[in-house]
């Protein structure tokens, strides 16, 4: 069994050659916070050291990651707030999802329940992906509150019509085994085959010595960079402070405040926010 060696909002878990990382705010579908990124970047800087060759990114309870939370520290959706900190406060989330970009050992994410928004642009950030078939996928909210911070970068797995389709209507879903047949996931299984089927992956990787995976690693990202992933990453970033500073997600914005995100979602589907461009 997989020994637990640190709580809170992440958990690591040993086994073997596998290094077991599980976002643990199952209450909160694994809602991303501040809390969360700071351990999790701890726990990847150790993880450089440790005798583990491959890491597996998880989470626990009924879904990877439903996204930022929107509840408390990520306040680029109920708050208009400096443009250039909402810019610095954007580009640390995709400094913090280079640490798996950039990590000297391979990472697998393995996608179960809900991935949303925020989830979905971390789990990019991985070498690999492998989803339950049932999985809930998003690359965006349900209202349009946002605009260009992670489907820029699905164009490099999806290609663009369908990263267009998943930004141009709100909260578009699709599912694991949707994403494995487009390419963003590597492999999809039934849920229950999940953990099993990731955990053999990993040992058959783990197999490679250490120093070659790394090599192989650095020369498949390098195309991806050559390509402009990596500036992507950041483009997108700055395409959403713009958005979060129009006209139309001020009102969005105010709507939220006023009525909650529930009764403005409601209303939003029903046309009566008076967004017309």
């Amino acid at each position: 069994m997989p020994h637990m060696t640190s709580p809170d909002s992440v958990l690591l878990e040993r086994e073997g050659p596998i290094a077991w990382i599980t976002l643990n705010r199952p209450e909160k579908l694994n809602a991303i916070s501040q809390e969360m990124l700071d351990r999790l970047e701890n726990i990847l800087e150790a993880e450089r050291r440790s005798d583990s060759r491959v890491i597996v990114l998880r989470g626990a309870g009924r879904a990877f990651s439903a996204g930022h939370d929107l509840s408390n520290d990520s306040v680029e959706v109920t708050e208009p707030g400096d443009s250039v900190a909402d810019r610095d406060r954007q580009a640390s989330y995709i400094d913090t999802f280079l640490r798996l970009w950039e990590h000297p050992k391979p990472v697998i994410a393995a996608v179960h329940g809900y991935c949303i928004a925020g989830g979905t642009q971390m789990a990019t950030f991985c070498d690999m992906i492998v989803t339950a078939d049932d999985a809930v996928i998003s690359a965006s909210p349900p209202m349009p509150i946002g605009g260009g911070f992670i489907t820029p970068l699905l164009a490099f797995s999806i290609g663009a019509n369908r990263a267009k389709l998943l930004s141009f209507v709100p909260g578009r879903r699709f599912s694991g085994r949707t994403a494995a047949e487009w390419g963003w996931a590597v492999e999809s299984v039934p849920e229950a085959d999940l953990i099993t089927h990731v955990r053999e992956l990993a040992l058959s990787i783990a197999t490679v010595p250490l120093s070659i995976l790394r090599m192989k690693k650095i020369a498949i990202n390098r195309t991806m960079e050559l390509q402009g992933f990596r500036m992507t990453a950041f483009m997108g970033a700055e395409t959403d402070v713009v958005v979060h500073h129009t006209d139309a997600v001020d009102l969005i914005k105010t709507a939220i405040e006023t009525d909650g995100f529930k009764e403005t979602l409601r209303r939003f589907k029903a046309s009566e926010l008076g967004l017309d461009g």
